[in-house]
This record gives C-alpha cells, sequence and structure tokens, in this order.
C-alpha cells in the first residue's frame, strides 16, 4: 500500500463530492480511470508569489466501498481537503446559522424570498462573496436561476442546461464539486457569477445538488476568497445540509403550488359549468310565457339594475337569477344566495350584514355578513316577503346608500353590489297588512320578472319531463327511455300546484320505480292518477248524478228539521209542496227523523234547491 492511501482511508463522508483544481482531470500514461487514482496539481496564487500544494480527489464508484487515492503527492505534504477539525464539524455557530436558516425557509410565504433570506445567512455567518440557487426546470431541462446575492442583474438571466459547467454537471450526477481554485479550471463558465477573469482575486467555488425524491431539482452554489487553509470538506458538508432544507423547503412549496393550480383549474371549470348551465340557451322552456321571460332576462343582465322575481313556489325563480348573474360582467364575482325564510328573524340581521366581537353572546369574532362577501358580485335574496320590518329598514338604506354597519359595530362596511330578489307572495297585499314597507318595495321593483306557473305553459311540461328523465336515468344508472302514451296524457291533464318543482320530484320517483324501459301510468303518484287511468270511473249519466245530490240535500235538509217538510222547505228557500213532491219521488220517509240532532244553521248550497 503507498502512504498516499492512508490520506483520508475510506472516509465515507467523501463519497458524493468531486475536487477539481485549476485544470480538467484526465487519466494520465498509465493511470486508468477505473482505479479511481487521481493526480496532483499544483496551484499558484494570482500573483504569482506563493505555490500552493492542492489535491484532487475524483471519487470513483468502481470499488466496493467509496475510496480516495491519490498518486504523485509530494514529500512531507499534507493534503488541506482533510485538514478539516472536530471542532469545526461540531461548532455550535454552525447548528445557530443551520437554525435561523430553517427559520427563513418557515417563515417566508414565497419561495424566491426565502432562498434569499438563506443566501443572506450564508454571506453573514459563512463568508460567501456570491451565491446563487439554481432550479431545474423540468419541461424545458434548463437550468435558471432563482434566488441570488451578490451577482449582477445579467446573470440573474443565465440559463444552463443538464451537463453543462459545474452546475450542468452537479445537476447531471448528482453529486457536489469543490473547485478551490477557479481561475484556471475550464469547467468554470463564470456565466451567472460573472467573475472576473483577470486582475482580480481568487475564488473557491462549492456547489452541491438539492435532491428531490433522490433525484436532482437544482443546485446550491456559492463562492468563497480563496484560502488555502480552508476546510472544505466542512463547507461542503454544511451546505449539503443546508441543500437539504432547501429541498424540504422547495418540496412543500411545489406541493402547496399543485394543490393551488387544482383548485384554480377546478374552480375556472367548475365556472364555466356554471356559465353554460345557466346560459339562456339551456333553460327549458319554448312557450309564449317563457320566450317573454328570455327576452326580460337578455335586457336586464347587461345592467346593474335591481330585479324583482315573482311567481309562484316551484316555478324556477333562483334559475332565472342565476341566468342573470352569469350573463352578467359580474359573472366572474361571487353569487351570494340568502334564503330569507329559512332564516330566523333574530338572525338574519345578522347573516346579512355581519356582526363584530361581542355582539351578542356568542360572538367570539368578527364575521362578515352576505353582503360583505358578494362584494364586486351579486347576491340573491330569496322570499324578500318574509324578512321582518326591522330588518327592512337596514336593507332599504343599502340599496340607496350601499353602506351599512355590522352588528354590534361603528364602521361604516361599503359594498358594491348587485340585488336580485325573488318572492312568491302578493307584496302589494302585505303592504296593505302593513307586512312589508311600501318604500321598501318601490325600491325592489325596479324592473319585474314574473315566472308563469306550469299549468300556463302546457306546451313546456313534455319538454321538461325529457329532460328530468334523461337526468335522472342517467343518475341513477337506468335504461329508460321513453314515456308511454296514457303517462303523457296524465302529465298533460294535471294542474300542477307544485309546478316545476313538482314535476321533477315526480320524474324521479317514475324513474326508481320504473322496472322496465318505458314510464307507465302506474309509475306515477295516486295524484296524477284519473279515474280513467286507475280504473275507478263511474258510468252513470247527468240527470242521474242530479238526483242523486238532490236526494242528499233533502235528505240533509229533514235531518235538520226532525222530519218537519215545511221547516226543510225554508232551510233549502223552496215550497212545502216541492219538499212533498221530492220525498214522494225518491221515496225519503221524514218519520224517521224525527229523533235525530237539529242543526241550526244549513249550509249555504241548500238555499238554491228547487229554484
Amino acid at each position: 500500500m503507498r502512504a498516499t492511501d492512508n490520506l483520508v482511508g475510506n472516509d465515507a463522508k467523501w463519497d458524493n463530492i468531486v475536487f477539481l483544481e485549476n485544470e480538467a482531470i484526465r487519466p494520465g500514461p498509465g493511470r486508468s480511470r477505473a482505479a479511481g487514482c487521481t493526480r496532483m496539481l499544483e496551484g499558484r496564487r494570482a500573483n504569482g508569489s506563493v505555490q500552493t500544494k492542492m489535491y484532487v480527489f475524483d471519487i470513483r464508484h468502481t470499488f466496493s466501498q467509496p475510496r480516495l487515492c491519490a498518486a504523485g503527492v509530494a514529500a512531507n505534504s499534507r493534503p488541506v481537503a482533510v485538514a478539516a477539525s472536530t471542532e469545526a464539524r461540531t461548532d455550535l455557530r454552525s447548528l445557530s446559522v443551520l437554525s435561523e436558516i430553517g427559520k427563513s425557509l418557515a417563515s417566508a410565504p414565497e419561495l424566491r424570498g426565502s432562498l434569499e433570506r438563506v443566501l443572506e445567512k450564508l454571506e453573514e455567518h459563512r463568508g460567501i462573496v456570491r451565491g446563487a440557487v439554481f432550479l431545474l426546470d423540468e419541461s424545458t431541462s434548463d437550468i435558471g436561476v432563482e434566488a441570488a446575492v451578490g451577482i449582477p442583474a445579467e446573470g440573474l438571466r443565465a440559463r444552463y442546461k443538464v451537463g453543462e459547467g459545474v452546475v450542468g454537471k452537479v445537476v447531471q450526477s448528482g453529486r457536489g464539486i469543490v473547485i478551490p481554485a477557479t481561475s484556471r479550471e475550464p469547467l468554470v463558465m463564470n456565466r451567472a457569477f460573472q467573475r472576473r477573469r483577470s486582475g482580480s482575486a481568487e475564488w473557491s467555488l462549492v456547489c452541491v445538488p438539492i435532491l428531490l425524491e433522490r433525484k436532482p431539482a437544482g443546485a446550491l452554489a456559492v463562492d468563497f476568497p480563496f484560502n488555502a487553509n480552508r476546510d472544505y470538506q466542512a463547507d461542503q458538508q454544511f451546505l449539503a445540509v443546508t441543500a437539504a432544507m432547501i429541498a424540504q423547503s422547495l418540496r412543500a412549496h411545489r406541493t402547496v403550488e399543485a394543490e393551488r393550480t387544482r383548485l384554480l383549474e377546478e374552480n375556472s371549470h367548475l365556472r364555466q359549468e356554471l356559465e353554460q348551465r345557466y346560459d339562456l340557451s339551456n333553460i327549458v322552456g319554448t312557450s309564449g310565457p317563457m320566450r317573454q321571460v328570455y327576452e326580460q332576462i337578455a335586457q336586464v343582465a347587461q345592467t346593474n339594475t335591481t330585479v324583482l322575481i315573482r311567481g309562484e313556489s316551484g316555478t324556477g325563480k333562483e334559475l332565472i337569477a342565476h341566468a342573470i348573474h352569469y350573463n352578467s360582467p359580474r359573472a366572474a364575482k361571487p353569487f351570494v344566495k340568502v334564503s330569507c325564510a329559512a332564516l330566523p328573524d333574530t338572525l338574519i340581521e345578522a347573516e346579512l350584514f355581519g356582526y363584530e366581537r361581542g355582539a351578542f353572546t356568542g360572538a367570539q369574532q368578527r364575521k362578515q355578513g352576505r353582503f360583505e362577501l358578494a362584494d364586486s358580485g351579486t347576491i340573491f335574496l330569496d322570499e324578500i316577503g318574509e324578512i321582518p320590518l326591522a330588518s327592512q329598514v337596514k336593507l332599504l338604506r343599502v340599496l340607496q346608500e350601499r353602506e351599512f354597519e355590522r352588528l354590534g359595530g361603528t364602521e361604516t362596511v361599503r359594498v358594491d353590489v348587485r340585488l336580485v330578489v325573488a318572492t312568491n307572495r302578493d307584496l302589494e297585499a302585505s303592504m296593505a297588512e302593513r307586512q312589508f314597507r311600501e318604500d321598501l318595495y318601490y325600491r325592489l321593483n325596479v324592473f319585474s320578472i314574473f315566472v308563469p306557473p306550469l299549468r300556463d305553459r302546457k306546451p313546456d311540461i313534455m319538454l321538461l319531463a325529457d329532460h328530468f328523465l334523461a337526468k335522472y336515468a342517467r343518475q341513477h344508472r337506468r335504461q329508460i327511455r321513453r314515456i308511454s302514451t296514457p303517462a303523457i296524457d296524465m302529465l298533460m291533464s294535471y294542474h300542477w300546484p307544485g309546478n316545476v318543482r313538482e314535476l321533477e320530484n315526480i320524474l324521479e320517483r317514475a324513474v326508481l320505480t320504473c322496472d322496465g324501459q318505458v314510464i307507465h301510468g302506474h309509475h306515477l303518484p295516486p295524484t296524477l292518477q284519473t279515474a280513467e287511468a286507475s280504473g275507478t270511473m263511474v258510468h252513470t249519466s247527468l240527470s242521474d248524478s242530479v238526483e242523486q245530490y238532490e236526494k242528499d240535500l233533502i235528505v240533509d235538509a229533514l235531518k235538520s228539521a226532525r222530519g218537519n217538510r215545511a221547516k226543510a222547505a225554508r232551510l233549502l228557500s223552496t215550497t212545502e209542496r216541492i219538499i212533498g213532491y221530492k220525498v214522494r219521488k225518491y221515496g225519503i220517509d221524514p218519520g224517521r227523523f224525527r229523533g235525530a240532532q237539529v242543526v241550526t244553521s244549513p249550509p249555504p248550497r241548500w238555499r238554491s234547491v228547487g229554484r
């Protein structure tokens, strides 16, 4: 064994670092790269006055264990690279610097700002002259400067290819490189650091990889002032730990950015779906009353006018409100919905306008109201007729001044919102009963849209039925093709008191109960079953039905009069002679009612019999 083999022995700490000095390392005559040996290079200071013996270690992995070989070592020379002491590796100041670096990486909200703070800490405590963090762009395979300190603006725009220069070699191999003297090393390109090549001091370069999932994601490169006695092993180890901390911060940042990008894409996708869903062309209905509604929506959507939507419950007033918002210039802004009927009178003001901390029991912190959440967008107040009178005053002020105070606060909050309201109540009757303020009504009733009930838009019933059939067949994974003709007749003859909402619920029920590919009449609920469809039709003539009805009226009157024909005639506003004739005709025995309970006032319908 040569004497030089014991310079550093088999110290595994040097396994991932390559030392270069002054010129590219090439195997000399009789020396094999496979043997992992290198040669000592003699370096000079820039002024040529001092000679320094520098040792070049090129790590190879052809041995069973990592090993350093050196050849041609001058007698009585000590390698500078192995002069690190135990005190340098356990210096408490290094631990303190690493602690500050960790705090910088954790506290800065942006990656670039945190990396710049890390480099500033290295400049302050480790004496670096310049430094930079390089990151690999996987889409272009270019390596660019993410953060830097001590380099000019031109250097910030530097780009490297993988394998190009010192930084490219480090990213390509995933192994650190130490160059004690950079002035005569061809691998140093001076592209980012912009070192002056003549008439300047000598520099030492240390570059370590930033590894993510054991793959290089970038590099940390710093320049030190040249010092023949510098402990490069300690510097490399310290920077390797720093690079590992940067890698963890980079991993967290990329995870957050990936999640943020996913949420933005999902938000954009959902917004596009909403805009498509509530586009006027996607609202089902071609009847005359609905065409008039479409025209009104098109007229008012592009403005900021307050809209009052009126119509029975279940006609689709909320759908109209969505269509107005998503076809307006505020489509990209919030759309906040509030059901006034679902909020208690004691909470509706807090929900609409928010409250301050301590405004009431349980108010632990400030809460924004719905009007603040809808700022720059649209707020939809459903069932506006149910709002209490006390809250109507404050709502009126918001409509007029666009400002309000939170519950329990004195700060005036200004908002820019568009108001769309809906109601199924007769507001005019509510005003007459003093349940709705007239000034608020006139402020809301700027542009009114009346949504017709389903019974007034018969041509739309089958369009809506087919739409809901396809929707729930797809949702419940049923292969239902059509609705039978008798079922269609039942849908068309029904008066639909629940409007579109009732039709939708009935079609969903029919999809669930249908076990074939066609919906029949028996799949519809009993409320739609006609006498003919249910087999309960009574086959009788009109005269027979009238006679049966007349007989029932006379029997009820005789019961009330305890069999007295004259009194029964007076109850029915007719004569005793006509009652006697009808009693004989229908075979009624008045005597059996003489013990019946007396009814003081007969129903009004009796008074017209016999007239």
